[in-house]
């Protein structure tokens, strides 16, 4: 929830109004990433000036104080609410399986790490291990190349070509791994379950060869 911005009684300048933007944007709810930060400092005090002009030109002080905040308030809720949302996005998209310098594992003992945490009820720990246990697998198979950068995305798409057929169930993975481990999505038992079955069914199959 965005915090209520007062309404000044008395006429309030246009110097004022950009102060109080800047105390409203210092609040930690807005630090979402440093870039949106002053995105949306930019996009207010370019707003607080077109109003300020506008009301420069009709009356002074009065009714445009209140105006002015108030369209301020509509902004931050606007502009956070986009910018936001699509930084969330871009990040799940480009966050990729394994943490940057983590310890190598093999596929069998991230798979036995997976089900020591759902066997704890952890079914969101079990979900990234398992899943980073598929990445793994391919890996060790020849399947895929090693990169330690490859995205859940990636890993679906390049896993999908090589094992027809099991495009929407990588796909889904996908999605169920960037939501548990980056988002705000809550593992389950169900969604550990679909991961583990994948990553047997992947384990019996032959990938497809790749023809020149």
């Amino acid at each position: 929830m965005i915090a209520a911005i007062p309404v000044a009684a008395a006429p309030i300048g246009r110097v004022p109004a950009q102060r109080l933007a800047r105390q409203e944007l210092a609040k930690a709810m807005y630090h979402q990433a440093p870039s949106v930060l002053g995105y949306i400092e930019h996009a207010i005090n370019s707003a607080i000036t077109w109003i300020f002009d506008k009301a420069s030109q009709v009356t002074p002080g009065g009714g445009w104080s209140a105006l002015a905040l108030v369209a301020l308030a509509v902004l931050i809720v606007a502009v956070i609410t986009t910018r936001i949302g699509m930084v969330r996005r871009s990040a799940r998209q480009q966050a990729p399986v394994f943490d940057r310098g983590a310890r190598p594992m093999t596929a069998r003992q991230l798979r036995a790490a997976a089900d020591a945490s759902a066997a704890a009820g952890d079914y969101a720990a079990a979900i990234v291990g398992r899943m980073r246990a598929i990445a793994v697998s391919c890996e060790e198979r020849g399947i895929l190349q090693p990169d330690a950068g490859r995205t859940a995305d990636e890993l679906a798409l390049q896993t999908g070509v090589r094992f027809p057929g099991q495009e929407a169930g990588l796909a889904s993975a996908a999605r169920l791994f960037d939501q548990v481990r980056y988002g705000d999505g809550t593992g389950t038992e169900d969604g550990y379950q679909r991961l583990t079955e994948l990553d047997a069914s992947l384990t019996r199959l032959s990938p497809r060869a790749i023809t020149a």
